[in-house]
């Protein structure tokens, strides 16, 4: 008897022994496991790879929803196994093993490039690992910024997201100036911006975004404008994220719904007086009182 005679008749044996509950096809337990990994290349391809414990008994694996091509099944060895998939690739039937199976397979139009934004949403009900391409180093998951750094990956269990990334992020640097001593505003973004202001009186800086929906990161030295913040679009409070603060910068996120006036207000800015002055003062009075309580009991 053939080999792919004896997959055809294991198959039917499990849908004997497995019946569909729901519309949804299933075949098999629900497979155990160990990792899933999602890797997001340079160029756009995704591809996924699902390592499966062992069994005793078929299990099943569901594939992320898409357009799945190059569907492959191997063992800790490298050797290929039978593969059977169940409905319009919804999922993978495996076969009982001693070793780990490995299930890869890649994803088509499931990450869509517009106007420079990167988009990838997805959901999934088991931990999944998601490899970043390296030359990104900020994504944005349902809105709110991630700075990578070395790791160049995120992780998310049971949850639903919306990965977004830019490819290219142009980078506005704004010189402030105050007196003698001058600061660099950095600003993120694929929007255009204009009428960039730095206010010392009113503790703000303020500029024009002429674009929607755009993601704006600014980099605020603290020397210039200290936190807490309210940020405004036109005079109206709206959400930001502050998501790092080094202790000389700090990064604001925000992705204002409409084009018009941003204003970003501190609660400080630069000081009147250099800020080692009080500093100084408070110092020479805590030399100054044990002698002057010396003094007063003479």
């Amino acid at each position: 008897m053939s080999k792919k005679i004896i997959v055809i008749i294991t198959i039917l044996m499990v849908f004997t022994i497995f019946p569909a509950s729901n519309a949804q096809l299933s075949l098999g337990a629900e497979a155990d496991q160990k990792s899933i990994e999602v890797e997001i290349s340079s160029s756009g391809e995704v591809n996924v790879k699902h390592v499966v414990k062992p069994s005793n008994f078929p299990v099943s694996v569901d594939l992320f929803d898409g357009t799945v091509s190059d569907i492959s099944i191997t063992n800790e060895s490298g050797d290929e196994r039978d593969l059977a998939v169940v409905g319009d690739n919804d999922a993978v039937l495996i076969f009982p093993s001693n070793q780990n199976s490995i299930v890869e397979y890649s994803l088509e139009d499931v990450l869509i490039l517009n106007d420079n934004l990167w988009s990838f949403e997805f959901s999934y009900p088991q931990f999944v690992s998601i490899i970043i391409p390296e030359e990104i180093d900020r994504v944005y998951v349902n809105n709110i910024p991630i700075q990578l750094g070395d790791g160049k990956g995120i992780g998310c269990h049971g949850c639903f997201m919306n990965l977004q990334y830019y490819s290219t992020i142009p980078k506005i640097i704004q010189e402030v100036e105050w007196k003698e001593d001058s600061f660099f505003v950095e600003i993120i973004t694929d929007s255009e911006i204009e009428k960039f202001n730095f206010d010392q009186s009113l503790k703000s800086i303020s500029f024009q975004v002429n674009e929607e929906n755009k993601f704006i990161t600014t980099i605020i030295p603290l020397e210039s404008l200290w936190n807490p913040y309210i940020v405004l679009l036109d005079d109206e409070k709206i959400l930001f994220h502050q998501y790092i603060n080094n202790g000389t910068h700090i990064w604001l996120s925000l992705k204002p719904e409409t084009s018009g006036a941003i204003t970003i207000i501190g609660t400080t800015v630069i000081p009147e007086f250099p800020i080692i002055a009080p500093l100084a003062i408070g110092f020479l009075m805590i030399l100054v009182l044990p002698f002057t309580r010396k003094f007063n009991l003479h």
